[in-house]
């Protein structure tokens, strides 16, 4: 995704839009506010709105579901609201897609909140589901950060994820690694092993995939750091964030790793070749060692074998002052179209309550539940006695600081992959060094943090 050129697409057709009668929710947001009184708290499941007729379009990334899993969800929802139809439209190129389409206004019903929409424009396209102090006494009050803006909360996480490393269990015991590492030189050393001892590839970057190198991205806040501020001060608003530490922890220890398992020759032979579907059964027959993905894939590597008990679930192999942490926060949000009927959007409500309260669906994927009370899911005890960190909100004016020094920058961190995927390219070829990178990076993020007002 080249972020620069979607962002200012996406803010040129949202004043395209915002300029016509039946637009994004800007144009009409008063009406809407008159006449959408209900917040999803109001809802009790089952017993409120149970006569309610709608037709409701969905756009969803989980194209591998769609005939499977959520066709069962729809048919245990409408045993409780059985005039409520769903469709579910799965799109490939979510990211891309989606934000383009939010545009129209007229896209359906339920979508997926890319991370292209700023806070301040969350108005324009999304309900509102609530006010967040009151959303807090059911969901976990640091997952719905996402996407509140003043206190008013617009999507709600479908699930949450644990940032890390699934692997083959059996292939790191064949390879005679005895304790999971906990530092880059300790992980680095596990794939050496398993590359000497075993016919495993020992670390699968899935790079022609594209997507799954952003996987890298979500690892160098929280989980590097042990700071639930660092992604707002840190990183956003810090002095060359990209920097070595020396100590092995922050951005640099996570990409430099990489780097390393690339350069030392403890990947896929040739990344542009990598099939994600394929990764999967190969994990779990133990012709990979490990991946780098968030908790949700281990669902997916169990499944997809005989070998579920083969699969494990690891924390990113950083150590900060002798403990490890792991970077953890909410998955897709669920946001309901601010265009769509009163009828539409109070269906559309039910149904999202419903799969976060009810189906079982984070679960189901390996995912934390957002839900206060839910317990770990069985594949991420392994995580037990280990932090999660969740990135605090921003500061008051600077919801969208972020995105704009993210932007500007074109380095993409945790929407393109663009770093991530230029270290596999250089490992490869030799032509820069982690150094060289990491200056480049950190010029072109100071140039866009000064270029939004951001002083060191």
């Amino acid at each position: 995704m080249k972020n620069k050129v979607l962002k200012r697409m996406f803010s040129a057709s949202l004043a395209a839009v915002m300029m016509m009668s039946l637009g994004a929710c800007g144009q009409k947001k008063q009406v809407e506010k008159q006449e959408m009184d209900v917040t999803i708290d109001q809802i009790t499941l089952g017993e409120d709105y149970t006569d309610i007729e709608a037709d409701l379009k969905f756009l969803t990334h989980k194209t591998d579901v769609i005939d499977t899993t959520f066709k069962e969800y729809i048919a245990e929802f409408q045993k409780l609201y059985p005039n409520v139809n769903i469709e579910y439209e799965g799109i490939t190129a979510y990211a891309d897609d989606i934000t383009t389409r939010l545009t129209t206004g007229d896209w359906g019903d339920i979508c997926m909140i890319p991370t292209t929409v700023d806070k301040d424009e969350l108005g324009n396209y999304f309900t509102v589901l609530g006010d967040k102090a009151t959303l807090a006494k059911t969901y976990e009050e640091n997952m719905l950060n996402s996407y509140t803006y003043q206190d008013t909360v617009y999507g709600l996480p479908s699930m949450a994820n644990a940032q890390g490393v699934v692997y083959n269990r059996k292939v790191f015991e064949d390879a005679g690694v005895k304790e999971l590492p906990k530092t880059p030189d300790e992980f680095l050393d596990a794939l050496q092993a398993i590359k000497d001892k075993t016919d495993a590839i020992p670390l699968y970057t899935n790079f022609a995939a594209s997507w799954t190198m952003t996987a890298w991205d979500a690892l160098i806040d929280g989980g590097a750091t042990g700071d639930p501020d660092f992604a707002n001060t840190g990183l956003t608003k810090g002095e060359n964030p990209f920097a070595d530490r020396g100590d092995g922890t922050g951005p640099y220890a996570v990409y430099n790793t990489l780097y390393e398992a690339v350069k030392r020759g403890l990947t896929e032979e040739d990344p542009t070749t990598t099939d994600w579907e394929g990764s999967k059964g190969k994990l779990n027959n133990g012709e990979i060692g490990c991946m780098v993905l968030g908790s949700w894939s281990v669902v997916q590597m169990q499944q997809a074998g005989d070998h579920a008990e083969d699969i494990g679930y690891m924390t990113f192999p950083i150590t900060v002052d002798g403990k490890q942490y792991a970077a953890a926060g909410p998955d897709y949000c669920y946001g309901i179209n601010c265009n769509s009927s009163k009828d539409n959007q109070i269906a559309a409500m039910c149904y999202i309550k419903w799969l976060v309260e009810e189906s079982g669906f984070a679960q189901g994927e390996g995912g934390l539940s957002v839900v206060i009370g839910d317990e770990y899911p069985e594949a991420l005890k392994a995580l037990d006695g280990i932090e999660l960190v969740v990135n605090n909100p921003a500061a008051e004016g600077e919801e969208n600081l972020f995105n704009d020094v993210n932007n500007d920058s074109e380095l993409g961190v945790n929407v393109s992959g663009a770093i991530p995927t230029e270290i596999v390219e250089e490992a490869v070829s030799g032509s820069k060094t982690m150094d060289e990178m990491v200056d480049e990076w950190n010029a072109k993020w100071t140039a866009a943090q000064e270029s939004n007002g951001v002083e060191h």
